[in-house]
């Protein structure tokens, strides 16, 4: 119970974080998300809101990353699993997160996508100061990937595009 207030938290926290960095013009790119084993970088101005998994409503007949559908505040998401759905872009298997506490992650209402995407774990907010390197997406790399950056200690974070990645044929098929 502890572990799920101090998720609520979090989450609460990093709203307002995301609230003020729109509002005040705070230099943060990127809210920083774990999912299965990786990380990832979404871009704020393409990000949406963040919620608790909670009242998921199963969809048949839909690809294993499509979980389903979600009421936020009134309003239909469908509700994709970014690690399962990056994994089958670049067919290989999935890396199981043990212990995560799931959140999704809206689009921009801007992009006009109902969408939310689900993750493992938040990690908070970025921006170009926390990195040390950067390169480019490799040459195979799915369309939405943009640059991966490198941080002081080490860690890779991946870069998605998510306008991008919310105009994928690939994203938008989600039937069987």
């Amino acid at each position: 119970m502890a572990n799920r207030d101090a998720i609520r938290e979090l989450q609460t926290r990093l709203a307002s974080r995301l609230q003020a960095a729109r509002t005040e013009g705070v230099a943060v790119s990127w809210l920083a998300v774990k999912a299965g084993g990786s990380n990832f970088l979404f871009p704020l101005g393409q990000s949406g809101e963040i919620f608790p998994v909670s009242g998921l409503q199963a969809v048949p007949y839909a690809k294993p990353w499509f979980h389903g559908v979600i009421n936020i505040r009134g309003g239909l998401f469908g509700v994709v699993e970014l690690a399962g759905f990056l994994h089958e872009v670049a067919q290989r298997p999935r890396q199981a997160v043990a212990g995560a506490e799931p959140s999704v992650v809206t689009l921009n209402p801007a992009l006009e996508v109902n969408c939310a995407l689900q993750v493992d774990a938040l990690a908070g907010l970025r921006g170009p100061e926390d990195f040390v390197a950067y390169e480019p997406a490799a040459a195979d790399a799915p369309d939405f990937y943009g640059n991966q950056f490198a941080d002081a200690s080490g860690q890779r974070w991946q870069e998605i595009n998510l306008r991008t990645l919310s105009l994928s044929p690939q994203f938008l098929s989600i039937s069987v």
